[in-house]
């Protein structure tokens, strides 16, 4: 029978599925600041991980990929964690038996198999939620309160850039899993835009590059993109997977700004910057566990049965427009989207703190970056 919800007084039990660099570093910490879930599981083909990781953190039961099925039997939801190619069968799978799926992002490599996943969990009366983290961290919610109040008038334009030195081996620059820097860390500023505009984009273009640098054999090494929104309103940005550290965004209203620096970063703190009618107000936040927040919210969605925000319609609303990007970089033209309905966004309410993770040691594995 499907597992439409859990008894309020019972920890929802996970697996975690993928057991990479992001896994280890963040994922599996968190649990540790979500008293609503318990890790039971670890699915991963390593049994040097599998045994390593589950003395680590206690999780009672260890499978391989071919064991997948039998592990969805000792669980109520899934934290997937692979490469982005494998997104849609893990999720559908677990979905179809009822099992709740926490996905990370991108949801998956195209629209359709994200439709795929949205019709999956509605048949198996589960919950899915794309891993957007920023949805409960402090920082960006209050930029989104700041305009949603009208602190700086209208916002006319959002800018940002996003970029990193990645490892030449890392599944990044695959184009068969799914890589490029859209998908990895586009999606990043899409999301941003789409939640400080509070709209969908009606109208992309980008350009991509990439030098002669052996890593991007196979997919861009950076892209900039324009996105056109209703009110004729546009974000600009850059995103790169060859050129140093940095991931800023600002918003420029009418009669102010607002800015954010280390905007996406999990893993240290966050300054945001208001300034309105000529007064600049500074506030500094701490980082925190930005993955336990994620997955405390989505248990108590499970336990209270309602639908999750940032939902899987919130996944989907990010891939088709990374699609239509690369889509107008090859074709050199702009790429009009079809229009959207998304009617839930971030609020502050949402806004859920818990103390940082120290870093822990890593069983074989690389970070993304040359950090």
């Amino acid at each position: 029978m499907p597992k439409r919800s859990n008894p309020s007084s019972k920890p929802v039990r996970y697996a975690v599925v993928g057991l990479g660099h992001f896994a280890q570093v963040a994922v599996l910490p968190g649990f540790r600041h979500a008293r609503n879930a318990r890790l039971t599981a670890l699915v991963s083909d390593d049994p040097v991980k599998r045994r390593a990781l589950s003395r680590r953190y206690g999780a009672e039961k260890t499978f391989g990929y071919d064991e997948y099925d039998a592990c969805l039997d000792e669980v109520d939801a899934v934290y997937i964690a692979l490469p982005n190619d494998l997104h849609r069968e893990y999720a559908v799978r677990a979905l179809r038996k009822g099992v709740h799926v926490l996905c990370e992002k991108p949801l998956a490599v195209t629209a359709a198999e994200c439709r795929a996943m949205i019709a999956a969990a509605e048949k198996g009366r589960a919950r899915l939620m794309t891993a957007y983290r920023l949805h409960f961290n402090a920082a960006n919610l209050r930029a989104i309160e700041a305009l949603r109040r009208g602190a700086v008038g209208e916002p006319r334009l959002f800018s940002s850039a996003f970029t990193m030195q990645v490892n030449s081996d890392n599944i990044r620059t695959d184009a068969e899993r799914g890589g490029g820097s859209l998908y990895d860390i586009g999606v990043y500023c899409i999301n941003a835009a789409r939640f400080l505009f509070g709209a969908e984009p009606v109208e992309v273009t980008a350009l991509s590059a990439a030098s002669s640098d052996r890593r991007f054999r196979e997919v861009d090494e950076m892209t900039g993109a324009v996105l056109r929104f209703p009110g004729d309103r546009l974000a600009t940005f850059t995103v790169s997977f060859g050129a140093q550290d940095t991931g800023d965004y600002l918003v420029a209203g009418t009669k102010g700004l607002v800015k954010l620096e280390h905007a996406y970063e999990y893993a240290q703190g966050h300054v945001l910057t208001v300034e309105s009618d000529g007064k600049k107000k500074t506030m500094r936040f701490a980082k925190t566990d930005q993955i336990g927040a994620e997955i405390s919210y989505f248990s108590d969605c499970i336990r209270k049965g309602r639908q999750p925000e940032p939902s899987g319609l919130e996944g989907l609303a990010d891939v088709r427009v990374v699609e239509a990007l690369y889509k107008s970089a090859a074709a050199g033209k702009a790429v009009r989207l079809p229009a959207l309905i998304k009617a839930r966004r971030p609020t502050r309410a949402q806004e859920i703190r818990r103390p940082p993770v120290r870093k822990p040691k890593v069983v074989k594995a690389r970070p993304a970056t040359k950090k």
